[in-house]
């Protein structure tokens, strides 16, 4: 099972880029799909959530990201994805794509939550 992050890069503030969570040996749709980002000195922090598709693919927030990020799947494609517009400075990080089939009552906004892992990619926003 690996899942394989992509599409970071080096942008101006304002700009947009979207990242993919491509899967491979599981299927998305059976599980909760979540990114996580890590800036220098900082601890793993939660992004966005998209749960499987029988808990109607309900999407999750961090109130940082709210109305500027959206996170989406492609079934098709066994791929998440995180639309990130409006990029601001502070948006910076390494950001990793997790995923478990494993189901939480809550919002499962712990990184502990999940239990397989991409290897990152790194988006850097200039201002």
């Amino acid at each position: 099972v690996q899942l394989q992050a992509s599409g970071g890069g080096s942008v101006q503030a304002g700009d947009s880029l979207r990242l993919s969570c491509a899967a491979s040996g599981r299927t998305l749709s059976r599980m909760t799909t979540a990114w996580f980002r890590q800036a220098p000195g900082k601890e793993r922090e939660f992004v966005a959530n998209i749960r499987r598709s029988l808990s109607s693919s309900t999407t999750n927030y961090a109130d940082s990201v709210k109305g500027r990020f959206t996170i989406s799947r492609d079934n098709a494609k066994n791929t998440v994805y995180l639309q990130m517009n409006s990029l601001k400075f502070e948006d910076t990080a390494v950001y990793y794509c997790g995923a478990t089939e494993r189901h939480f009552l809550g919002l499962m906004t712990g990184a502990d939550d999940y239990s397989l892992w991409g290897q990152g990619t790194q988006v850097t926003v200039s201002s």
